[in-house]
């Protein structure tokens, strides 16, 4: 998911329902073909949670831990959820809000880790003029329509007592929101890295509300099919102890692994540590508080329905599955196991 680099990265994230279970499925079948070795093929894509996933590989944690994974990148983050649904993966790194819909399609997919949530990376950015959201009203605001910064927008604007209907969106791709506030030709965009803080620097404008004021809403996971959990449980077992080795090295050696990450999406380290700060990575106990029960307001159970909400009003799902159904915490159990 490329919420890092250029304009196509917009589709990175995006809450892809919509776009059709079937997608892609010719580019990952050659995929497939390429990574049959593998033991657990599993979808990558550019968002610093799941890049993270590299430090894994290169660091040697998935071998100390005896699971066999194949890291298979995908340039379009839209590509890797048909390829998840279609069965070309064992797992992939999507969010929440896009697993929603094939759940609710009645597929057997199930959430075993939490990489991270967005803790600031995603902002609503607005310009000196605005001072409140009470200013908002009535103003021009560029977002990707249906995307997580769409979402972003809607729980701003409930959060502070507006509705989507009190401004007016204009449908732009990450890259092209951040121009057109930059150039004045909207009032307001909700962009993420890099593009928050270029336009700081700029000073042309501030964020006023960011996903670090929506705690848990933006959840970055591992997601696998519930056949590969069964044939193939060693190995994940395995990776979510990796993934724990993986963020305490990111906390211990912050520099090195803005280093490692920034070669696989093709930026410099120092420009990478921007998204750092804004990513907060999911250790072992940030995991079991994310499967607690949904009477934990930090848990995916207790934000589910505010998720599900955005999608049913949207029209990219009918109606909310079963939560639960998609969660299976045994994983981030057995890793934690003595």
């Amino acid at each position: 998911m490329s919420r890092l680099s250029s304009a196509i990265s917009h589709l990175a994230r995006v809450v892809a329902i919509a776009a059709g279970l079937g997608a892609g499925i010719s580019m990952t079948a050659a995929i497939t073909s390429s990574v049959a070795h593998a033991e657990v093929k599993v979808g990558v894509s550019d968002w610093p949670g799941w890049v993270a996933w590299y430090i894994a590989e290169q660091k040697g944690y998935f071998k100390k831990y005896g699971a066999d994974v194949k890291l298979v990148w995908f340039p379009n983050y839209t590509d890797s959820i048909s390829a998840l649904s279609s069965g070309q993966l064992d797992a992939n790194s999507q969010t929440w809000s896009d697993s929603l819909g094939p759940m609710a399609k009645g597929l057997a997919l199930k959430t075993i880790l939490v990489n991270d949530n967005s803790a600031g990376n995603d902002a609503l950015m607005v310009n000196p003029k605005i001072n409140s959201f009470a200013d908002l009203k009535g103003k021009k605001v560029a977002l990707e329509q249906f995307s997580i910064s769409h979402f972003v927008l809607v729980t701003a604007l409930a959060k502070n007592g507006l509705k989507a209907s009190d401004v007016q969106i204009v449908n732009l791709a990450a890259a092209d929101a951040a121009a057109a506030f930059m150039t004045g030709r909207v009032d307001s965009a909700v962009v993420w890295n890099p593009w928050v803080s270029q336009i700081e620097k700029s000073q042309k404008g501030r964020a006023l509300f960011t996903s670090k004021d929506m705690p848990g809403l933006v959840p970055d996971l591992l997601v696998a099919q519930e056949k590969s959990i069964k044939s193939k449980r060693k190995d994940f077992v395995g990776m979510a102890k990796a993934w724990f080795d993986t963020v305490a090295f990111i906390k211990s050696n912050p520099d090195e692994a803005a280093k490692i990450m920034a070669k696989i999406v093709g930026l410099p380290p120092e420009q990478y540590k921007v998204f750092l700060p804004g990513t907060r990575f999911f250790d072992a106990a940030a995991n079991q508080t994310a499967f607690a029960a949904a009477s934990n307001p930090q848990s995916l159970l207790a934000v589910s329905p505010i998720i599900s909400q955005f999608l049913i009003s949207n029209k990219l799902i009918e109606k909310a599955p079963v939560f639960a159904n998609g969660l299976d915490s045994s994983i981030v159990a057995d890793a934690l196991k003595k």
